[in-house]
């Protein structure tokens, strides 16, 4: 009984069969966390896609709800130059008046703009062609 503890084998011992079982288990023990590894991996993955679709069903709904307020504006600001061409052709005698006023003031904004150009439109007795058919009626 040399090593005082009375049971037949050496602290080198204990540590070689620590060591043994601390093997085994890590032998046993790496597979089942590659297993488990795998297994958050997938799950994380499967959840970011999830995240990843619900930004893009947010974002394609945003989008959608955006293209009917722009589609409304755009029909409120047509309704509203109709309104407006309406009158203003009203109070000028009709369509045919309004056009000419459109024309003279297209002349109006062309002269007096930094870049001012010569207009040539083909007229007959100082009426453009277009309007020279119905001065025979």
């Amino acid at each position: 009984m040399s090593d005082g503890a009375g049971f037949g084998f050496g602290i080198g011992t204990a540590i070689s069969m620590f060591a043994i079982f601390g093997l085994c288990i890590g032998l046993y023990g790496c597979p089942q966390y590659n297993v488990y590894s795998s297994q958050k991996q997938g799950e994380a993955s499967l959840a970011q896609a999830d995240s990843e679709k619900q930004v893009a069903v947010q974002t394609a709904k945003a989008k959608a709800d955006a293209a009917v307020y722009l589609a409304q504006a755009d029909i409120t600001r047509a309704e509203g130059i109709a309104k407006a061409n309406k009158i203003v052709s009203d109070s000028l005698g009709g369509p045919d008046m309004y056009l000419r006023w459109k024309y003279i003031e297209m002349l109006e904004e062309t002269a007096s703009s930094p870049s001012r150009s010569t207009i040539y439109i083909p007229t007959e007795a100082g009426v453009p062609i277009l309007e020279a058919g119905k001065l025979a009626h």
